[in-house]
């Protein structure tokens, strides 16, 4: 049982109109031990129809001054609101949207605080409650399985409470359910403001953190101060395509066959020091010889700290006219006597034992230029763009990646925190990591998923913005599609993303992801 406040007497639609008892007008009433609101602006009425009952918020309300009614001799006029069906109860319980509608002279009732309750309540969790309602103060649960077996998308302007929404979704998760999901969900915080780094979310015991930074040298000794990479991770096309935003066409090839090259001959130590030697001598002696090379090989006798190679490359030079490198006034011509005689004995001392993975890349990409310069495969033009951004970036790349052949020790929680990083990284650096646990969890899940990974990101319009101008248009579409796939396919694979950002729109303009 309710309290009655009335009747449906027209029906427009889905707009209602109904004539209200005179004491429904009080703001608050009891029964039966049950606390009830009155037929207010935004409150719930129920409208029994059959063995439903329609639930309806309350739009409007207005007297009717052209009737009047008598009530112990006294005239007042008829009240009348206007409401909006917004769902219906069944035996299953509340099923939200507009499939019901009253008719005239079907009664109005009112909702308790419970009833109301169950309304935004379905399906959940009794222990997991996010907040309360703001105008009815009713605690607010929400079906957390569902929830967290799916994307989120959470979006608002500037101070709206994107992340306290977010930062309130995962401490309630960790709190209340981390004896479910330990062992078999694991969550990633990409952390652009350093927002995460301390007793946030869970307690640090949970928690894995990488300081990264591109502001100061990193401790080498620290594990956490640059996040690890496996050896074949690193040595991947896709991976070096995305750190220097090679182009299709060209740049992908080139640094497909350095790869190649690696991959053959990488597990024979001296293997890079012969092939530095034989590509000495044919750019050198070749019939046609190519001038950029001498810029090449001189940034290879730097890498591996050849100073006597050093100094013998800086005295050579390019003599235009006849097409050949001179050596002290002379020619080192084709038939390689010369090179045999000044050159070759110091080219024979190279050595490249010390050099790690990113030194190794910076020889390796010199040397398939080299290479492939004599062999007429590229146009020196076209792979110098790739080159410099090879160097410039490895300066930064080193102090925040470590090639690692040990399986990083993370936890339940992940935080990836890239607050001191500089604005390219932080480009790149997000799409690394996603790839990064999105391609080593699909390889190892099982079918249908065993277990999940949940990548979060907030402020996500930093990454995946398609407004930003600083970046070209061909690299911008590579990282919108590479984050649009993990959210199609991700699901697949137990992978999900949450987002807060401020616009959605500007995440895609073609299509947005399908976020819930």
């Amino acid at each position: 049982m309710s309290i009655r406040v009335g009747e449906v007497i027209a029906v427009h639609g889905t707009k209602l109109v109904l004539k209200i008892d005179e004491q429904s007008s009080k703001e608050t009433l009891f029964y039966e031990g049950d606390k009830y609101k009155g037929v207010s602006i935004r409150e719930y009425l129920s409208i029994q129809r059959g063995f439903r009952d329609i639930i309806c918020t309350v739009e409007g309300e207005f007297l009717d001054e052209s009737r009047t009614e008598f009530r112990d001799g006294k005239q007042t006029f008829v009240r009348k609101v206007e409401a909006r069906p917004i769902g219906y109860f069944d035996q299953t319980g509340f099923n939200q949207g507009i499939k019901f509608l009253p008719m005239i002279q079907d009664t109005a009732h009112l909702l308790s605080e419970e009833r109301i309750r169950s309304i935004f309540d379905r399906e959940a969790d009794g222990d997991f409650k996010i907040g309360k309602m703001l105008k009815e103060e009713i605690a607010v649960g929400l079906p957390w399985k569902h929830l967290f077996n799916g994307h989120i998308g959470i979006f608002g302007n500037t101070g709206s409470g994107k992340s306290n929404t977010l930062a309130k979704l995962y401490t309630v998760l960790f709190d209340q359910k981390l004896a479910v999901i330990a062992g078999k969900s694991r969550f990633i915080i990409l952390d652009f403001n350093g927002e995460y780094g301390g007793e946030q979310l869970t307690s640090t015991d949970n928690k894995t953190l990488y300081h990264l930074s591109t502001q100061i040298a990193p401790d080498l000794d620290d594990q956490t101060s640059r996040f690890p990479l496996a050896q074949e991770e690193f040595w991947e096309l896709e991976t070096l395509a995305l750190l220097f935003q090679a182009t299709t066409n060209t740049q992908r090839p080139f640094l497909n066959r350095v790869i190649s090259g690696k991959q053959r001959f990488g597990a024979d130590p001296a293997s890079l020091e012969t092939y530095a030697k034989a590509k000495f001598r044919q750019s050198f002696c070749a019939g046609e010889v190519k001038p950029a090379t001498l810029d090449l090989m001189r940034t290879v006798g730097k890498k591996m700290g050849d100073q006597l190679l050093q100094n013998l490359l800086s005295d050579i030079t390019w003599h235009r006219n006849q097409g050949r490198f001179t050596y002290h006034g002379a020619f080192i011509d084709p038939d390689g006597v010369r090179y045999d005689t000044h050159i070759a004995p110091i080219v024979e001392t190279l050595h490249a034992q010390d050099v790690d993975e990113f030194d190794q890349l910076v020889l390796r990409v010199n040397l398939q230029l080299i290479a492939d310069l004599n062999a007429g495969y590229v146009q020196f033009e076209h792979i110098q763009p790739l080159l410099k951004r090879v160097e410039s970036s490895l300066a930064s790349l080193r102090k925040v990646l470590r090639i690692s052949e040990l399986p990083p020790d993370e936890r339940l929680l992940t935080v990836i925190s890239m607050r001191r990083c500089n604005n390219e990284l932080k480009k790149i650096l997000p799409l690394l990591f996603a790839k990064h646990y999105y391609n080593s969890h699909k390889s190892v899940v099982a079918n249908p998923p065993n277990r999940t990974v949940h990548l979060i990101i907030d402020e996500a319009h930093n990454i995946l913005s398609d407004q930003s101008a600083r970046e070209s248009e061909t690299w911008k579409d590579y990282r919108l599609e590479q984050f649009e796939e993990i959210i199609k396919e991700g699901r697949k694979f137990g992978m999900f993303i949450t987002l807060a950002s401020q616009r959605p729109a500007d995440i895609s303009s073609i299509e947005s992801p399908q976020v819930s």
